[in-house]
């Protein structure tokens, strides 16, 4: 396990009011290290998971409303899922509800999993400037490691922070201050990239550089705070902010 006194001593200081990182001017720093969401930032697997919820309330004669989508986008499996089951008045538990869309799920990830435009040449680019890498997700471990395996990923992350190490997941900022105590660095020094409203707000509370790389299931989400909304991982401006201070 990793040492998170650093990480949780500044989550207190958020709580209180007294994070002195949040003022940071992002653009005034070199970038020292990069974290990536994993789902619908590198992967396509939002809009695959938007086909497993579809699914799943199909079954019961529920729909999947967009309402529903971006209260549960971003979340933890079980309280994404519990918030399915308490806006659809389900009469399951979680546990059941996710082993039926793990069932669900694994059948679709096998035949569509697919890399984001622009993220092979991006990891690239991040390695030719000799940063640090991460992944940081509110899905579980075992589902991760077999998603960036898919692509032979697994070599090209420092660390891999899931919803199995994180207790309290996006959008409160732990997950974001844990990575940049593993890396090393001070929040603002670290570049994130995350597709939706819930992990950029808790990289933005963590007091990171925030960048927001919407798709179309979430272009209309709030995004309050981050450096820029980008078009895609292949933006200009992500190239441009990681070449600021060199």
């Amino acid at each position: 396990m990793p040492d998170l006194r650093v990480a949780y001593r500044l989550r207190a200081s958020w709580q209180a009011g007294r994070l002195p990182y949040k003022k940071a001017m992002w653009h005034s720093l070199p970038i020292e290290a990069v974290a990536f969401d994993l789902d619908g930032t590198l992967f396509n697997t939002e809009i695959l998971y938007d086909e497993v919820g579809e699914e799943l309330l199909r079954r019961r004669g529920k729909a999947f409303t967009p309402a529903l989508k971006d209260r549960m986008m971003g979340r933890p499996g079980p309280v994404a899922l519990q918030i399915m089951i308490d806006d659809c008045g389900l009469d399951c538990d979680v546990a059941t509800l996710a082993q039926e869309s793990d069932d669900v799920f694994d059948r679709i990830l096998e035949e569509r999993l697919e890399r984001m435009p622009g993220a092979e040449a991006l990891l690239d680019h991040v390695e030719s400037l000799g940063l640090p890498k991460a992944i940081c997700t509110s899905s579980h471990r075992a589902y991760a490691t077999r998603t960036l395996a898919r692509f032979a990923y697994e070599h090209r992350f420092a660390f891999l922070l899931t919803s199995d190490e994180i207790a309290n997941g996006k959008p409160e900022p732990l997950i974001y201050l844990t990575a940049a105590a593993k890396f090393g660095v001070a929040p603002e020094r670290m570049l994130v990239l995350e597709d939706s409203h819930n992990g950029c707000k808790a990289a933005i509370r963590a007091g990171a550089c925030a960048v927001a790389v919407p798709s179309k299931h979430s272009l209309h989400h709030d995004f309050a705070g981050a450096a820029f909304i980008a078009e895609g991982l292949g933006d200009r401006r992500i190239y441009e902010l990681l070449a600021a201070g060199r």
